[in-house]
C-alpha cells in the first residue's frame, strides 16, 4: 500500500504549532505597545509565524498526491499510514499466482497499488473531481495569504508616504484572490429563490449596520477617499463573508472557516487602509495583527478540512444568524461611542442610522412567513397521519377538541394568546344542559378566527386557543362575551348566561403553564364580578395565590384564637382628652403574618364568614368596654359592620343580647357602617338603624363623601355620628371654603357630631377645629394600639364623660 499524506484522512493535527505562533504573535504585539519595536515591524513579525505556517500548510495541500479510494470491505487489516507498500505477507515458491489473479498478488486479498504504476491509486470520477479542485482552492488560498503576509512585511522596509499606496495593493490583490477561492469550494449548493432572499436580507442588515458604525466611528472632519472606500467594501465584504460562514457552520464547517478567515484577513487589511489613511500613529496600526493573524491560521485549517474530502452534510439545519440582535445591537453601541465622544449626529449618519431598520423589518416578515407555513404544514401533516391511523375525531376547525387536544395544539403554537371561558348561570333559572353547551361551542367557533382551536375544558369551561398577539385575543375575549351573553334557545325558553374570560400569552411558555396561567386569569375575572376578562401577569398570580392562601387559612381562625382586636382613641378636638375608641379587627396568622380588614373582609364575604366575624367582634368589643367602664372611664365604643350582617334578622336582638351579657349602657356602643355601600341595601339599613336606635345605641355613618347622592340619602338615614375623612379638610376648588365647612354646618343642622378621621398633621386638626367639628381620630392624635397600650395611655387624662 503506498504511503498516504496525512492531509488525505480525518487525522487531527496537534493545535502546537498554531499555539506557537499566536503566542509570539502576542509577544511581538505586546513589545510593539510597549514602545520595544516600532509599530510596523511588530505587526510585520507578529503576522509573519502565522502567514508562513498558513502558506505552508496551503501549499502542501495544493501540491499532496491524491489518496486512493478506501477499499470497501478489506479481507486482511490495512496496512499503517506511513510504512512500506509490501504485502504484509511476502510471496514465496509454495504460494504460486492463480490464474485468476494477477502475478504477485495472493488470493482472497485485495490488490495494493502498484507505486510504480501512475494510474494507481488515483481517485476516479466525482471524488477526482472534488479532489482536483480542493488542491486548486487551496492553491488560490495560498496566493491570498502569502499577498497579506508580504503586505504587512513591506510596510516597515517602505516610507511612510508609501506605505498607504502598499495597503491598497495588498487589500486590491488579496480580495479577489479570497473570492475566486471560495466561490470554488467544493459542496456548494444552488440556493432557492426564497434563501437567496433572505440571505442577501441577513447581509444588507449586518453591512449597513456595519457601514454606519464606520461612519460614526470614523474620525470628525473630511474622510480621505481610501478610508472611504476601504470602510465601505470592507463592511459589505465582511458582512457577507460573516453570514456565509454562519450559514455553512453546520452544513460545511471547512468551507465555514475558510470564510471566516477571508473575513478576519480582509477586515485586517481595510482596518490597515483606514489607519494609514489618517495617519495613525505607529502603535495604532498593532490593531491590525491579531485579525490577520487569525485569518491566516483559520483559513489554512479551514482548506485542510475541505481537502480531507469533507461531504455536505445533508438534512443539516442552517445555523441560527441573529439577524435582529446583531446589527441592532452593532448600530446601538456605535451610536452611543458616537453620542458620548461627539454628541450630535449629521444628516448623512441619521439617514444611515434609519436604514438600519427596513432589512430588520423584512427579515421578520420573511421569519413570519416561514412560521405560517411551518404550521401549515404541521396541519397537513396532522391531517395525512389521522386519516393513516383512521382517527376520526373532529378537527379542532369545526368541533371543541378535549384538554389533551389543546396542551398538544399549544406544544405547537410558537405565539399568540389562549383564552379560558367560565359560564355561570346569570341567575337561579339558568340551566347549563347539552343545547345550552351546544350553542356555546357554537357562538366560540364563529367567534374565533379560521385557524383558532376551540377546546372544552370541563362541563362548563372552554378554551380558545389563537395565533394573534395579546391586544387582539383581549378584543377577541371582549367579542365572545358579547356573543355568549345573548339568551341561548332551549326547550322550553330561553336560558341566559354569563361568562368570566381568562386570558394568557403563549410565547415562552409550557403548555400546562400557559393554561395554569389562564386559569388564573379566568379565577380574577370570578372575583372581580365576572362578565369581564382578565389579563394575567406575574402580580395577579401574586395576588391569586395570597387569595388562595387566604381562603385556606380563614376558617378556623377564630376556633383557634387568632383574630385580635387593636383600639385607635377619638378625641375631643377642643382639649384633646378621649371620648371614644374605635375597634379596629386585626387577623394575627401564624403563616401569613398580620392580615388588615380590607384585606380579610372580601375573603370573608365569599367564604360566607362575616356572621361568625362580626359576633366575635361585638362581643369582645363589649367585653372591652365593660373593663374600661368599670374603671371609671365614660367612653364609646365603636365598631364596623357590614350592610350585609345588618340585614340579617337577628342582628338587632344580638347586639341587644351581647350589650346585657356585659352590662354595658347601649348609648355606649357605636354601630357604624360604611356610606359607599349603603346604597345597595338603603331600605335594609335603614331599618337596622331604626332598630338599634330604639335600644339606644348610637349609629354612624362611615367615610361619607359628601356628593349629590350622599347628601339626598343622609336625610333617611337614623344616625347620630357622621364620620368623614381629612380630604374634606383642605381648600376647595378656585379658593372656595372648605368642604369641612359645609359638612359641618350640614351636621349642626341635621343634630349629627360630625367626627374627621385620618386626621395626619396638626394642620388638617386646626382646620377641622376651625370648621366647628368637635371630634377627631388619626395618627396625629393618636395611633391604634391593643387594649393595655391604650389603657395605660388613657392614665394620662382625667375621666370626663362625654
Amino acid at each position: 500500500m503506498p504511503v498516504t499524506h496525512p492531509a488525505a484522512g480525518p487525522r487531527s493535527r496537534p493545535p502546537l504549532p498554531d499555539l506557537a505562533v499566536s503566542l509570539a504573535g502576542a509577544l511581538f504585539v505586546l513589545a510593539g505597545a510597549a514602545g520595544l519595536v516600532p509599530g510596523p515591524a511588530a505587526v510585520a513579525l507578529a503576522v509573519a509565524g502565522g502567514c508562513a505556517l498558513a502558506c505552508v500548510r496551503l501549499a502542501w495541500l495544493a501540491g499532496a498526491p491524491p489518496a486512493p479510494p478506501d477499499p470497501p470491505t478489506p479481507l486482511t487489516p490495512p496496512d499503517p499510514p506511513g510504512l512500506s507498500a509490501a504485502p504484509s505477507t511476502p510471496l514465496t515458491a509454495s504460494d504460486p499466482p492463480s490464474p485468476s489473479t494477477p502475478s504477485g498478488q495472493r488470493p482472497g486479498r485485495i490488490p495494493s497499488p502498484d507505486p510504480a504504476d501512475p494510474a494507481a491509486g488515483r481517485p476516479t470520477g466525482r471524488r477526482a473531481r472534488r479532489v482536483a479542485l480542493s488542491r486548486r482552492v487551496a492553491g488560490i488560498l495560498d496566493v491570498a495569504v502569502l499577498a497579506a503576509g508580504l503586505t504587512v512585511a513591506v510596510l516597515p522596509l517602505s516610507e511612510p508616504a508609501h506605505r498607504l499606496p502598499v495597503a491598497l495593493a495588498g487589500l486590491a490583490v488579496t480580495a479577489p484572490l479570497y473570492a475566486v477561492a471560495l466561490l470554488r469550494l467544493p459542496g456548494r449548493s444552488r440556493l432557492s429563490a426564497r434563501d437567496r432572499l433572505r440571505r442577501g436580507v441577513d447581509v444588507a442588515g449586518l453591512g449597513v449596520s456595519l457601514v454606519f458604525a464606520g461612519w460614526v466611528l470614523l474620525p470628525p472632519g473630511p474622510v480621505p477617499p481610501a478610508a472611504r472606500a476601504a470602510s465601505v467594501g470592507g463592511a459589505v465584504a465582511l458582512a457577507a463573508l460573516l453570514v456565509a460562514a454562519l450559514a455553512e457552520r453546520r452544513r460545511r464547517p471547512g468551507a465555514a472557516r475558510c470564510h471566516a478567515g477571508a473575513a478576519a484577513t480582509l477586515g485586517g487589511l481595510a482596518l490597515l487602509v483606514v489607519l494609514l489613511a489618517y495617519a495613525a500613529p505607529d502603535r495604532a496600526v498593532l490593531a491590525v495583527a491579531p485579525p490577520l493573524l487569525a485569518g491566516a491560521l483559520v483559513t489554512a485549517a479551514g482548506a485542510r478540512r475541505t481537502a480531507a474530502g469533507e461531504r455536505p452534510r445533508a438534512g443539516v439545519t442552517p445555523a441560527a444568524w441573529p439577524g435582529l440582535t446583531a446589527p441592532a445591537g452593532i448600530a446601538a453601541l456605535a451610536a452611543g461611542h458616537h453620542l458620548w465622544t461627539v454628541g450630535e449626529f449629521t444628516a448623512p449618519a441619521i439617514a444611515l442610522g434609519l436604514s438600519v431598520i427596513p432589512p430588520m423589518v423584512v427579515r421578520e416578515v420573511l421569519a413570519a412567513a416561514d412560521q405560517r407555513r411551518r404550521a401549515e404544514r404541521l396541519a397537513a401533516s396532522e391531517a395525512r397521519l389521522r386519516h393513516l391511523v383512521g382517527d376520526d375525531r373532529p378537527s379542532a376547525g369545526t368541533a371543541p377538541v378535549d384538554r389533551a387536544g389543546l396542551v398538544r395544539a399549544l406544544d405547537r403554537r410558537a405565539g399568540g394568546a389562549l383564552l379560558v371561558v367560565d359560564l355561570h348561570g346569570a341567575d337561579e333559572t339558568a340551566v347549563l344542559d347539552a343545547p345550552v353547551l351546544a350553542e356555546v361551542a357554537r357562538r366560540l367557533r364563529a367567534g374565533a378566527g379560521p385557524h383558532d382551536v376551540v377546546a372544552r375544558l370541563t362541563d362548563t369551561e372552554f378554551a380558545v386557543l389563537t395565533d394573534v398577539g395579546p391586544v387582539l385575543a383581549y378584543a377577541l375575549g371582549t367579542r365572545l362575551l358579547v356573543a355568549l351573553a345573548e339568551p341561548c334557545p332551549r326547550p322550553g325558553g330561553a336560558s341566559r348566561i354569563r361568562a368570566s374570560v381568562g386570558l394568557a400569552e403563549t410565547t415562552g411558555g409550557e403548555p400546562e403553564d400557559v393554561l395554569r396561567q389562564a386559569d388564573l386569569a379566568r379565577r380574577r375575572a370570578v372575583q372581580l364580578g365576572r362578565d369581564r376578562v382578565e389579563w394575567y401577569d406575574a402580580y395577579l398570580e401574586e395576588q391569586l395565590v395570597r387569595r388562595l392562601d387566604l381562603e385556606r387559612e380563614l376558617p378556623g381562625a377564630v376556633a383557634r384564637g387568632e383574630l385580635d382586636l387593636v383600639y385607635q382613641p377619638v378625641l375631643a378636638l377642643a382639649d384633646r382628652l378621649p371620648v371614644g375608641t374605635e375597634a379596629l379587627l386585626r387577623w394575627r396568622s401564624p403563616a401569613l403574618g398580620t392580615v388588615l380588614p380590607d384585606e380579610l373582609l372580601p375573603v370573608a364575604a365569599d367564604l360566607d364568614l362575616l356572621g361568625e366575624l362580626g359576633r366575635w367582634v361585638l362581643d369582645r368589643a363589649c367585653r372591652q368596654l365593660a373593663d374600661w367602664s368599670e374603671g371609671g372611664r365614660a367612653l364609646w365604643m365603636a365598631v364596623n359592620v357590614t350592610p350585609k350582617e345588618l340585614a340579617a334578622p337577628d342582628f338587632v336582638a344580638r347586639t341587644a343580647t351581647a350589650l346585657a351579657a356585659y352590662d354595658v349602657p347601649p348609648e355606649r356602643l357605636v354601630v357604624e357602617v360604611a356610606e359607599p355601600a349603603v346604597a345597595a341595601e338603603l331600605s335594609t339599613v335603614v331599618a337596622r338603624l331604626a332598630g338599634l336606635r330604639s335600644l339606644g345605641i348610637r349609629t354612624a355613618l362611615d367615610d361619607f363623601r359628601a356628593e349629590h347622592a350622599s347628601l339626598a340619602q343622609l336625610r333617611r338615614l337614623p344616625i347620630d355620628l357622621l364620620k368623614v375623612g381629612p380630604h374634606l379638610v383642605g381648600p376647595g376648588a378656585d379658593g372656595q371654603r372648605p368642604l369641612i365647612d359645609v359638612v359641618a354646618n350640614l351636621g349642626d343642622r341635621l343634630g349629627l357630631e360630625v367626627v374627621v378621621e385620618g386626621l395626619e398633621s396638626d394642620a388638617q386638626v386646626a382646620g377641622a377645629r376651625r370648621a366647628g367639628c368637635h371630634y377627631g381620630q388619626g395618627f396625629a392624635l393618636a395611633r391604634p394600639a391593643p387594649a393595655e397600650r391604650v389603657e395605660a395611655w388613657f392614665e394620662e387624662f382625667p375621666s370626663t364623660p362625654r
